[in-house]
């Protein structure tokens, strides 16, 4: 299972958590954000992370210029749409070149009808807690609401993950989980990763020999 560390946002910390070689580091460009990262990562900075890591741009309610913009300055392989985008907007995203990762936020229950217009323009959904701020809350919907899920595009699974979800996960075997999305459990404070913790995490979700 692949594992993506979201709301990166100082360098020393950033370089301390790339060296553990997670498969996603994630940028949000939202600046409500108390993890908005537009003042304190340069493009370069950015641009000498490892290669073999898919730096991910995130989004909400951006302009599609813009999102275009910021992924090509800072060269991102994926974005990661939080807001209401479309799925024509995902599709342009696609056509760029863009790994693209639409977010659908689940509360007590899931219209899944509303994930079909996107099947054919992106590569995965990515399912997080319904929130009034898009996200970061550290709380947990009811994963049985995956077990309806249709398994058709490959989802990353967000909202309040943390070490405490490994034994759990074999209760979702039927679930197509890509990945694992961490991000506000494994803080020191908004937009700084405990990169130990990490670093265990990481190590718990390898099959055991």
């Amino acid at each position: 299972m692949k594992l993506k560390v979201c709301g990166m946002k100082y360098p020393e910390n950033v370089s301390a958590v790339a060296a553990l070689q997670p498969d996603y580091l994630g940028f949000i460009f939202y600046k409500p954000s108390k993890r908005y990262c537009g003042e304190t990562l340069t493009p370069q900075f950015v641009k000498a992370l490892p290669s073999s890591i898919i730096k991910t741009g995130v989004f909400v309610n951006e302009s599609l210029e813009e999102v275009l913009r910021i992924c090509s300055a800072y060269d991102f392989k994926a974005v990661q749409l939080h807001g209401h985008e479309s799925a024509e907007f995902c599709k342009v995203c696609k056509q760029e070149g863009l790994q693209v990762i639409k977010v659908f936020h689940v509360g007590e229950t899931m219209d899944w009808s509303q994930l079909d217009p996107y099947k054919k323009v992106v590569d995965y959904f990515l399912f997080d807690t319904k929130t009034p701020d898009y996200g970061g809350s550290g709380n947990r919907f009811n994963w049985e609401i995956l077990k309806a899920y249709d398994n058709e595009i490959p989802l990353f699974l967000s909202g309040g993950v943390d070490e405490s979800i490994l034994e759990e996960l074999n209760g979702l075997k039927s679930v197509n989980i890509y990945a694992l999305d961490v991000n506000s459990r494994f803080e020191l404070e908004p937009g700084r990763k405990d990169v130990e913790r990490i670093r265990k995490f990481q190590l718990g979700l390898k099959p055991k020999a």
